[in-house]
């Protein structure tokens, strides 16, 4: 199973992030025909804050997204359990809060792939793998998991 980080998701929206969107919306597109993506619903929220602040997408269209996108998709909440394993997280593997809380979550859904332009590129923490999708030696990897 996969996962997308909230910046992915922004890019996936933003028709105004030229490459990055195409490439985004791409990747969200094909994971959303493939059927192996678990979202998390601190995604979809840090997302919806993102665009309808900073990137001029109005609330309505950015509530349109996250309906697609969560039909399309399971979507986990964090849980107390997440919560512990978050606060670990940031002291042994120096995570920021929030990106502690995002990797503990899809770590307990099965989650091996997290794509992310935030995250170390290439770090796997406890079974959980981070690829930067914008990275271009990263396309063979992200291929595998989200195949044409």
């Amino acid at each position: 199973m996969i996962s997308f980080d909230s910046n992915v998701l922004v890019y996936a929206a933003d028709a105004t992030a030229g490459e990055r969107h195409e490439h985004a919306a791409d990747l969200l597109g094909r994971a959303m025909r493939l059927r192996n993506c678990i979202q998390t619903l601190q995604s979809f929220c840090e997302f919806f804050n993102v665009v309808t602040r900073k990137a001029g997408i109005q609330p309505a269209a950015a509530a349109e997204f996250v309906d697609t996108w969560s039909a399309a998709m399971p979507v986990e909440n964090a849980t107390l359990p997440d919560l512990a394993t978050a606060m670990r997280g940031v002291r042994e593997h120096g995570l920021s809060f929030w990106d502690a809380l995002l990797w503990a979550t899809v770590r307990r859904t099965g989650v091996e792939l997290l794509i992310s332009e935030d995250f170390p590129d290439r770090r796997v923490i406890e079974g959980v793998r981070i690829l930067n999708p914008f990275a271009a030696r990263n396309a063979p990897l992200i291929a595998i998991a989200l195949p044409r």
